[in-house]
């Protein structure tokens, strides 16, 4: 229900609430002040009456007096009989008999007496002419305090006073409520849209009700949604932009540095087939000095490609591949660094991965950047776990690369995957940055999880819809290990 309605039905409630209540006590007050008149009006009847007979007849008699006592309950506080020379000849009260009354200030009718001695009762005279035939024969003149009939009208008055005041307050402790009901989330909007206003895009603001409240709250996590998509949009712009200028750079360092290289490594072999058949005595030392040289020009060699990929643009090229092939492709690659290194390769994929619709050359790059990374972090040798496995609730395909280096600073963590940071002296620090890339192209994402001293773990988090069917329910729990064969082959490294 919107704020505005019930802003409304709070109001209209609260007078008709009001209405009928003082329409009610209304109702009781008239009837009691109807039936008070009534008995006034019988008392003061009866009194007349008494009053006439007493005046028409020569006996003298007491029956004012005795029925004062009966009236005076409902108001009879005199009763006068006066004859027309203004004599007062009966009376209730019997110091009145024999007192004179000027009959010209006797009014008729119901009339306020004067003074009343300072309390607080209102007494008024009732004057009645008294005429049998054509005859008037005097006067009666009856006192009268009319408290019952005000006391009636003061209760009443109080009656209705409070209940407007009840149904007032009623609706004020409403109102109250509701107002804090609606405050409070206006504050809390209020406290997001200054989060928001910081940078803080993070906020998300709770739509309880369906009200106007509700609205704003709908509203602003729109425009908060819309503030991410622009964020995103101009973060991606920002690394377009850069990526472009690298990619120009590359391009620069990649002509005049790798014509150099490949000149270098055609040199070297011209020299190792001219030289060492007529250097026999020093074969075996020039062979060596000559594959060093031709180890670094292939690092440094390596190390351009990795800055020309970083500034290029990816272009998927997806295959259906079985994993464990591709992980011997690249275990193939880096084969003599491994054996030089004195390294192992322990594998635990299940034999029923199913197949990935990856970029093969691309994923292949991939492990080699983890599988070299774990090297650098093992100078004294060690083993390399290399994990897959399928979540079976998400469905996404979950690939580790554990090893049992020196691990990672706590606060360098989250620095592995920007471009150009390194921790070594002879990287450059792209190995990771276009790994990330790599995944992320594919809808994947990269954990690291690393303890000084431990070790580091990598897990690639591919979407499930890079596998090209899921893996059988109950066959998903073999593993198999088997350490790499040593043999001849490139390496690469980052």
């Amino acid at each position: 229900m919107k704020l505005n309605t019930k802003l409304v039905m709070i109001m209209l409630t609260m007078l008709v609430v009001a209405t009928l209540i003082l329409f009610i006590l209304n109702q009781f007050s008239q009837n009691d002040l109807v039936q008070e008149i009534q008995e006034s009006s019988t008392v003061v009847s009866k009194a007349i009456q008494l009053s006439v007979e007493d005046l028409t007849s020569e006996e003298e008699s007491t029956r004012l007096s005795e029925y004062l006592s009966q009236a005076k309950n409902k108001g009879v506080n005199e009763i006068n009989i006066i004859n027309n020379e203004g004599e007062i000849i009966n009376s209730s009260d019997p110091a009145q008999v024999g007192k004179k009354r000027e009959i010209k200030k006797l009014e008729k009718g119901l009339k306020r007496r004067g003074g009343g001695g300072g309390s607080s009762l209102k007494p008024y005279d009732l004057v009645v002419p008294v005429i049998v035939g054509d005859e008037q024969l005097g006067y009666v003149q009856i006192n009268l305090l009319l408290d019952n009939i005000r006391d009636i009208q003061h209760a009443n008055f109080v009656r209705r006073l409070s209940a407007t005041v009840l149904v007032f307050m009623g609706g004020m402790i409403l109102i109250i409520f509701l107002a804090r009901r609606y405050t409070n989330p206006i504050h809390r909007l209020a406290a997001g849209v200054t989060n928001v206003s910081a940078g803080d895009l993070s906020v998300t603001f709770e739509a309880e009700s369906g009200d106007e409240i509700g609205e704003l709250a709908e509203n602003l996590n729109e425009m908060v949604k819309k503030l991410k998509e622009k964020e995103q949009l101009e973060k991606r712009l920002y690394e377009a932009e850069h990526l472009s200028k690298v990619g120009q750079l590359a391009a620069g360092i990649a002509h005049e540095i790798r014509n150099p290289l490949n000149y270098i490594s055609l040199a070297i072999d011209h020299l190792k087939s001219e030289l060492l058949p007529s250097c026999p005595e020093k074969g075996g030392e020039l062979e060596a000095i000559a594959d060093n040289i031709k180890e670094e020009v292939r690092k440094a060699n390596y190390m351009v490609l990795n800055f020309m990929n970083y500034g290029r643009p990816l272009k998927l090229k997806r295959q259906q591949v079985s994993y464990p092939d591709l992980v011997d492709k690249a275990i193939h690659l880096m084969q003599d660094r491994l054996t030089e290194r004195n390294m192992q390769v322990v594998r635990e994929i299940p034999a029923d991965l199913p197949a990935m619709l990856i970029d093969p050359e691309l994923m292949r790059n991939c492990l080699c950047n983890f599988i070299s990374n774990s090297m650098q972090a093992m100078s004294d040798g060690g083993t390399i776990t290399l994990g897959a496995a399928v979540e079976p609730e998400s469905g996404e395909c979950r690939l580790s690369f554990s090893d049992c280096g020196v691990g990672i600073e706590e606060q360098d963590i989250e620095k592995v995957f920007q471009p150009y940071f390194t921790t070594r002296e002879a990287g450059i620090g792209l190995g990771l940055a276009i790994t990330e890339r790599i995944v992320k192209e594919h809808g994947g994402r990269i954990c690291v999880a690393s303890r000084k001293g431990e070790g580091t773990t990598f897990t690639v988090i591919l979407p499930a819809g890079a596998l090209v069917a899921p893996a059988p329910s109950g066959k998903g729990d073999g593993r198999e290990a088997a350490l790499v064969p040593a043999g001849p082959n490139e390496a690469a490294g980052n």
